[in-house]
């Protein structure tokens, strides 16, 4: 199976009155058609960054200093504004994490539908309108005719979230990149919009980039797992050797510090110590070594590359761990059956 995005040592910096800052440095994976892959770690990891640059969204002070991403061959990082413009929500899409932000307050639903629809599909209005209420059946929307006429404002949560993935799979396009889809939205409709996405991948082949810190999530839906840390990749594996055998005391932490049902209510929930390093200071060495329980010298003296220990599970630590810890099956197999998903 060919790949569909392919994203090589890719180096993110902002420009700042002190300088420049990188926020995100060698970033490496790839994607397959109708494949989909979760990027997950803590807030300012760096995963919003680095999907917001495939399509060319950093801002005025954002730009890609290394490094290069493409999609279907095309160089993303080369590419004009032009060009990505015609790409943006007509091969490639985006389902932002603010639905209420991400969404025009003045404008109805339904033009803000059929807006992608005669940019992209050249349809005329009538034609445009008749696709858009088509799309909002789709997604789960009832009465879309009247729905169509309504303002964000008026909806529910779940219901703007809704209309943002008919607006972003409207035009069919190949990747969709979903930044925290279900973000503040209760565990009942967070079920919801991750079978909506299912299906409509399913459906239409579309392959998703996936972003989000809720591992639940990434058990339900991802195929390849990409654990960041401090802006780098640390673990990339196929979900099921990432929950099984996680080999990063990064990834292994974050599988202990899920909440789950069999979790002994006397005792204190685990949690990784410390903080994440300001970007202006990062650590020497392993970026991960102030917090990890594991740290030797080398750790903090020499910064480890990314090694392959087998079947394409890759690792950036110089003691990639043989044993996984006895709580990370439990938190997992809690935390989906207290209904995250």
């Amino acid at each position: 199976m060919g790949k569909l995005l392919e994203v090589e040592r890719l180096q993110i910096a902002f420009r700042t009155d002190q300088g420049d800052v990188i926020s995100v440095d060698e970033v490496s994976f790839d994607i397959k058609a109708g494949e989909t892959v979760a990027i997950v770690g803590e807030s300012g990891c760096g995963k919003s960054v680095t999907s917001l640059s495939l399509i060319g969204l950093l801002g005025k002070r954002g730009y890609v200093r290394q490094g290069e991403s493409r999609f279907n061959g095309f160089s993303l990082t080369k590419a004009s504004s032009a060009e990505l413009r015609k790409l943006r929500g007509n091969e490639i899409s985006m389902i932002f994490q603010d639905s209420m932000t991400s969404l025009n307050p003045v404008i109805p639903i339904g033009e803000q539908l059929e807006e992608p629809i005669r940019l992209h599909l050249h349809l005329s209005r009538q034609q445009a309108k008749a696709v858009a209420l088509d799309m909002l059946r789709k997604v789960g929307i009832p009465r879309p005719e009247v729905i169509s006429k309504e303002y964000p404002q008026t909806l529910s949560g779940g219901m703007r979230q809704r209309v943002m993935i008919a607006i972003a799979l409207v035009c069919k396009p190949k990747l969709l990149i979903a930044d925290e889809p279900t973000t503040a939205l209760d565990v009942t409709i967070q079920a919801q919009i991750v079978q909506l996405m299912k299906q409509l991948q399913a459906s239409d082949g579309t392959s998703i980039l996936l972003v989000t810190h809720d591992l639940g999530v990434v058990a339900e839906m991802a195929d390849k797992v990409v654990v960041m840390y401090a802006g780098q990749v640390v673990e990339t594996a196929d979900v099921f050797t990432l929950f099984r055998a996680p080999q990063h005391p990064y990834t292994q932490g974050l599988m202990r510090s899920i909440p789950h049902l069999n979790r002994d209510s006397s005792k204190r929930m685990d949690a990784i110590a410390g903080t994440v390093p300001s970007l202006q200071h990062m650590p020497t060495g392993c970026r991960y070594h102030p917090r990890c329980p594991h740290a030797v010298g080398r750790c903090r003296e020499q910064r480890p590359a990314l090694q392959n220990v087998g079947n394409e599970h890759l690792v950036r630590c110089w003691l990639p761990s043989e044993s996984v810890p006895p709580t990370v099956k439990d938190s997992l197999a809690g935390h989906i059956s207290g209904g995250a998903v």
